[in-house]
């Protein structure tokens, strides 16, 4: 057989070959996140010198508009009171002259009809304040119970220091009051003879300055009519009707 070569001594291995490869192989980069490639995708911003002036621009403007504004109301505000409390506006006064009764009958079952006519007149005790009547409504009324239809004033502007005088016509037929009211008229013109009747107004009216008008006020008026039926120096007669000579002072209400 032929003759083997002689092999020679197996070297042993070094430990270095037996590392695990990986810990050969250079490692991967590390995947970026996403605020880290957004950071690095804007550049960064720099705040200079023009922009902060501009912001602080904006901001000045806006505080002096809301400085105007708010300057502007209190100015009108102020004027306003001032002009209020000079001119001192006063309530108009009323005073009912007279009252003629046509016809004012009580019939059954608390049936009750009257006519009559007032004269009321109005006076404006302001010197530079006007007064427009826009709308005023008068009615007569029996212990708190309207008797009569209300009747309409004509609307009427009322000069410094004017009088207005108004003589409307009242008209109640077969108006139903309650039991006792009846009880109590019929003791009234039975009795002493005297029947208090109240002569009512309300509406609206503005006040005038110069060239400015107010706002719509209520004006409430009351005004008592005392009518004696057994009394007759009172009141003139003139075949059925009756004219009562008053001079009544009326009470004036005025509200927003």
């Amino acid at each position: 057989a032929p003759p083997y070569a002689k092999s020679s001594p197996r070297q042993k291995p070094s430990n270095l070959s037996f590392l695990p490869i990986y810990q050969s192989l250079p490692s991967p980069p590390a995947k970026p996140t996403s605020a880290q490639s957004s950071t690095a995708a804007e550049p960064p911003k720099i705040m200079t010198a023009e922009y902060c002036r501009h912001h602080n621009d904006e901001g000045q403007l806006v505080k002096r508009i809301s400085i105007a504004v708010v300057g502007l109301l209190t100015v009108c505000a102020i004027v306003i009171l001032l002009v209020w409390a000079i001119l001192h506006p006063s309530k108009p006064r009323f005073l009912l002259q007279d009252v003629t009764i046509y016809g004012f009958n009580l019939t059954a079952p608390n049936m009750l009809t009257s006519n009559l006519q007032i004269t009321l007149a109005s006076r404006n005790p302001n010197n530079r304040i006007g007064i427009y009547y826009q709308k005023l409504d008068v009615f007569a009324s029996y212990h708190n119970q309207q008797i009569t239809l209300p009747t309409l004033l004509p609307r009427t502007y009322q000069g410094h220091r004017d009088i207005t005088i108004w003589s409307p016509f009242l008209y109640g037929n077969a108006v139903p009051v309650a039991p006792f009211l009846e009880a109590a008229l019929t003791g009234d013109m039975n009795g002493g003879g005297l029947v208090m009747l109240d002569i009512k107004v309300f509406g609206k009216v503005k006040w005038k300055v110069g060239s400015w008008i107010s706002g719509r006020y209520q004006i409430n008026v009351r005004c008592p009519a005392y009518i004696s039926f057994s009394d007759q120096i009172k009141s003139f007669q003139v075949g059925s009707t009756m004219k009562y000579r008053l001079l009544q002072t009326c009470k004036v209400d005025i509200s927003r």
